[in-house]
């Protein structure tokens, strides 16, 4: 948040408020992300946050010091956060986290890449059809996990041709709707059963609730080391691959930003994101 901005009045007395407020609204994974590193850091400083110092923070993340790059930055980007928030709602006069910057990350977006020929061996090895649709999703429709273990038959909607939508609720409450064709769209179709329009498109086991998160990386895991793929994969390698390979078969960028929800969608192409007339799901082979 933009620490330039003006202050409201007090909007909370106790630092539970804050934090409460704070973490309201966010992914559930951001959540306790978050909340883990606000807990580790009160259990560290032992003190309440109008009385944090600059050195208090530094202090803090010198005890990151061996952890992964990305685990430091996430702490330290939400502590900035934190006081961010708080100040912004009156809770405290000075932001000490403003003078704070995360590490910088080396760029390894490359590394997460999976070849085409990676990508399709995870897809036709994978012998259980449930499994199998959680793949193309995450691949062919480039979704992120939250979306597709939100993901209810009632938001799967089929066209005049060989393809259908499903229709997610994306980062900030954005909604788009992205088009799957041919191959894609008739395993989604063929899992669907007797499935009411309120059941979870990816059920667990005993169908009663969608699967988690958890569950997930463990489906992908698995069917990376059955590809025989050695690295650590998980769910979000399949939607950088979506993107890579999209654009390497001549995806427009704009359809491949769309499609995977990269933008804030204006006011027109809201219109065209409701009922789209394609997605970059049609540029990979299903």
């Amino acid at each position: 948040m933009n620490d330039t901005l003006p202050a409201l009045p007090r909007q909370a007395d106790t630092e539970a408020q804050v934090v409460g407020m704070w973490l309201h609204g966010r992914p559930a994974r951001t959540r306790k992300l978050y909340d883990d590193a606000y807990q580790r850091f009160a259990a560290h400083v032992g003190k309440p946050l109008e009385r944090v110092t600059v050195g208090d923070l530094q202090s803090y993340a010198d005890t990151l010091e061996g952890r992964k790059p990305r685990t430091v930055a996430l702490h330290v980007s939400a502590l900035k956060s934190l006081f961010s928030f708080a100040q912004r709602v009156g809770y405290l006069r000075v932001n000490v986290g403003a003078v704070i910057r995360p590490p910088k990350i080396a760029g390894d977006l490359s590394r997460r890449i999976l070849s085409e020929e990676d990508v399709q061996r995870m897809l036709h090895l994978e012998p259980q059809p449930r499994n199998r649709v959680l793949l193309d999703l995450l691949y062919y429709g480039g979704l992120r996990v939250g979306e597709v273990v939100a993901l209810h038959w009632r938001d799967v909607t089929a066209r005049d041709d060989d393809s259908g939508q499903v229709t997610v609720t994306g980062k900030g409450g954005k909604t788009r709707s992205v088009r799957l064709y041919s191959g894609a769209w008739r395993r989604l179709g063929a899992l669907r059963g007797n499935a009411p329009a309120m059941a979870p498109v990816i059920a667990s086991r005993k169908g009663a609730r969608a699967v988690s998160t958890v569950q997930v990386h463990r489906i992908v895991r698995a069917a990376a080391r059955r590809a025989g793929i050695e690295a650590n994969v998980s769910p979000h390698w399949l939607r950088h691959a979506h993107a890579s390979h999209a654009l390497d078969r001549g995806a427009p960028a704009h359809l491949v930003r769309d499609t995977l929800g990269h933008a804030n969608i204006s006011t027109t192409s809201a219109y065209a994101h409701a009922r789209p007339g394609q997605s970059s799901s049609k540029f990979l082979a299903s």
